[in-house]
């Protein structure tokens, strides 16, 4: 999380008149109800540390927020994010239309919760989950993927505990194995709920996790082994079947019980539709828990993830709450009680709306626009293709870097910089533990990134590079250096710094 800051510092009381005055919505020679700009609002500061005692017109604050958020950068060049950033005028007409609703509310709002069990039942049967025709799958909606992964992560480890105290043994010193290239929800999920992150450095061939270094992690306390569909980093897809062929293998061996857990975040509403045939899910014998986010891939605007489970076994009775003090009995599984319940509808929504054609027809165009995006990056001779290009390996991603066949004297975060100046987001990054001297620029295509705005970037990427090459090199140094000195409205934030995990350190920024 990043916390901003606003420019100045409250070291005078904002009690400007405008602000002062207890007569609601004052006119008197502010010009109120007139033109905005032209009103005495218009020059006085807007509070940005104590609330102002007096009120001002709705539609003054509303144009005032409206110029300041004018700043913010651009959703549809937004390349940087897996979150939809479009959806339908139908379905924003429902989210408008609920958006007043409190999801928690059952007794109040019975259909919305309604809606959320059809979207439980219909996820978990795209993820072949055994629930037979007419039966109820386990799951419930969240706020998003980091949610869904401290909910599921919170039920391996109760499940482990069982194990172990019905055998007699220590419930001390769980652990989780997984990638070093998982998103930091994860490592904030065994740093929260005291649990030893036992991570599988990347090397320059496996960009991913590595699954018979995996194994290798394994032991009594081993709660579960995560695998991601859909790598944050390079969009790769890890091995959940050979993964699940070693942790069967080591059952047969030694008689431990370690299941898997698959983060499915950016990959669960893509690789049912262009990959059906690759196992993942729970066709696989050892998953026992799936997260997905409905607002990257699931085609939801931000606020809307789910956490399936295979079975009831495998999320302990103890873990549900019940309450009544809504009107009626209700189980919650949450970790935050009051949300929307118009991120639900929305879901809901792109499912009847799309079905399985639908996604199956935006998923194919966006592999298509992927493999000509990363084609005519090549095509320049600057650009090294780091993702992959198979629909069943990893995301439409385009993971790239700058050549090492060519002389430069700048790197990626300086081509991110300088396209910046042309509204595109492209993040530069580097790789995890072991590989950090690797840079990379990852572009993420959504549903509305279309051919021509495609064609639209790469002529910037190329005038972004053409522009570098004119740049001496000692100008280029002084300007890299000058970049985290600027002052602006944020505050300024510590340096990003990236270590090895080792003892447990993340190493990560967020």
């Amino acid at each position: 999380m990043v916390f901003l800051q606003t420019t100045g510092a409250p070291d005078k009381k904002e009690d400007s008149p405008v602000h002062a005055s207890d007569v609601i919505y004052p006119t008197g020679g502010r010009n109120g109800d007139g033109d905005v700009y032209g009103s005495s609002y218009s020059r006085e500061p807007i509070p940005r540390f104590e609330m102002p005692e007096g009120e001002m017109p709705p539609r003054t604050a509303y144009q005032f927020i409206k110029d300041e958020l004018a700043l913010d950068g651009n959703p549809v060049l937004n390349l940087a994010t897996f979150v939809t950033t479009y959806m339908e005028p139908e379905a924003d007409k429902l989210i408008a239309e609920n958006v007043s609703k409190n999801f928690i509310d059952a007794e109040e709002y019975p259909m919305s919760a309604e809606l959320q069990n059809r979207c439980v039942n219909m996820i978990a049967r795209l993820f072949n989950a055994p629930v037979g025709k007419n039966g109820n799958a386990l799951g419930v909606s969240t706020i998003g993927s980091s949610e869904a992964i401290m909910l599921a992560t919170l039920a391996l480890k109760r499940k482990w505990q069982i194990r172990r105290k019905d055998a007699g043994k220590s419930t001390e010193k769980p652990n989780i194995v997984m990638g070093s290239n998982v998103q930091v929800c994860w490592e904030k999920a065994a740093r929260y709920m005291e649990i030893e992150a036992r991570y599988v450095n990347c090397d320059e061939e496996h960009l991913y996790l590595n699954p018979e270094k995996a194994i290798k992690l394994v032991d009594e306390n081993t709660i579960g082994v995560v695998a991601i569909l859909g790598s944050t980093y390079t969009g790769h897809y890890e091995d959940a079947s050979a993964m699940n062929d070693l942790l069967l293998k080591l059952k047969a061996d030694t008689g431990l019980v370690v299941p898997m857990h698959i983060d499915a975040a950016s990959g669960g509403f893509v690789a049912p539709f262009v990959a059906p045939d690759l196992k993942w899910d729970f066709r696989l014998e050892t998953v026992v828990s799936i997260n997905v986010s409905g607002h990257k891939y699931g085609l939801c605007y931000a606020g809307i993830g789910w956490a399936v489970w295979r079975s009831p076994e495998d999320l302990p009775e103890d873990l549900v709450f019940h309450i009544n003090y809504l009107g009626s009995d209700q189980a919650s599984f949450t970790l935050n009680f009051s949300k929307g319940a118009s991120p639900v509808i929305s879901q809901y929504y792109v499912l009847i709306r799309l079905g399985k054609e639908g996604f199956k027809n935006i998923m194919g165009n966006l592999y298509q626009n992927t493999k000509y995006l990363a084609d005519q990056l090549e095509s320049t001779g600057w650009f090294k293709l780091l993702s992959t290009l198979d629909p069943a390996k990893g995301l439409p991603v385009v993971a790239f870097q700058l050549t090492k066949d060519r002389p430069h004297h700048f790197n990626e975060t300086d081509v991110a910089h300088v396209i910046r100046e042309r509204g595109w987001i492209i993040p530069a990054y580097t790789m995890p533990a072991d590989i950090l001297d690797m840079h990379l620029l990852r572009v993420v295509l959504r549903e509305d990134f279309s051919r021509n705005r495609c064609d639209l970037l790469v002529a910037d990427l190329k005038a972004t590079v053409e522009y570098l090459c004119k740049q001496d090199a000692a100008h280029m140094d002084i300007h890299r250096k000058s970049r985290g000195k600027w002052q602006s409205v944020f505050q300024k934030l510590p340096a990003h710094k990236v270590e090895a995990k080792e003892d447990g350190a993340s190493g990560k920024v967020c």
